[in-house]
């Protein structure tokens, strides 16, 4: 029998200012996760169009959509995703190594110092706390110098204090560096900080409301 098409979003529409912070919020299965993946070309839609930095993504193939990635966009996921063979350092250099920059240790080390890091460079990911190696992927998604700058569940796997804190270094990092901040998220506190949040349901925007 053949396979049902199913519909993750329908009739979902959005532009986001350059410099702003938008949060994605809604029930768990309304989509928002899809969203994330397909604003920063990760996915790729079955209809529609999805432009990110004015360039548009649909006629693009993998190659090229990861190399839009690299240049203009900055992640942070809930699982944190570090290289475990790499110290902190190493993996907040990978990324500026990747684009053939020059003083890579230095930045990656200021970053790190940044997030308060700067006795824990060669620690490896399993000897880092939860929060640490959430740490550690801030200073690396800010190593690239984003325009635009995704976090899924950032604070997802972290408990209220350290949530707290890494919200905090999030805001500060992404106001330091004029970064636009989109990010799905459960935690209502996070949403709140955002200048805007979008609301899904069922895979589609119940509410767009302004802080």
């Amino acid at each position: 029998m053949a396979g049902k098409t199913l519909h993750v979003l329908n009739d979902v529409s959005f532009a986001v200012e350059a410099r702003s912070t938008l949060a994605i919020v809604g029930p768990s299965g309304s989509g928002k996760t899809t969203l994330l993946g397909l604003s920063a070309g990760l996915d790729r839609s079955s209809a529609g169009s999805v432009e990110l930095n004015n360039i548009p993504l649909g006629e693009l193939d993998e190659d090229a959509r990861a190399e839009i990635r690299n240049r203009y966009v900055g992640f942070i996921f809930q699982n944190f995703q570090l290289l475990p063979t790499l110290t902190a350092l190493e993996n907040v250099m990978v990324p500026m190594e990747l684009r053939g920059e020059r003083h890579v240790r230095t930045r990656a080390k200021g970053l790190l110092e940044q997030v308060g890091l700067s006795d824990r460079l060669h620690h490896y990911p399993v000897q880092l706390s939860g929060g640490e190696q959430q740490r550690v992927s801030l200073a690396r998604a800010f190593a690239n110098q984003p325009r635009i700058l995704f976090a899924d569940e950032p604070t997802g796997n972290l408990d209220a204090e350290t949530s707290e804190r890494i919200t905090g270094l999030l805001f500060e990092l992404n106001r330091q560096a004029g970064t636009t901040l989109i990010l799905v998220t459960h935690n209502t506190e996070l949403a709140a900080r955002t200048q805007r949040i979008i609301r899904l349901a069922g895979g589609r925007i119940v509410a767009d409301e302004t802080n």
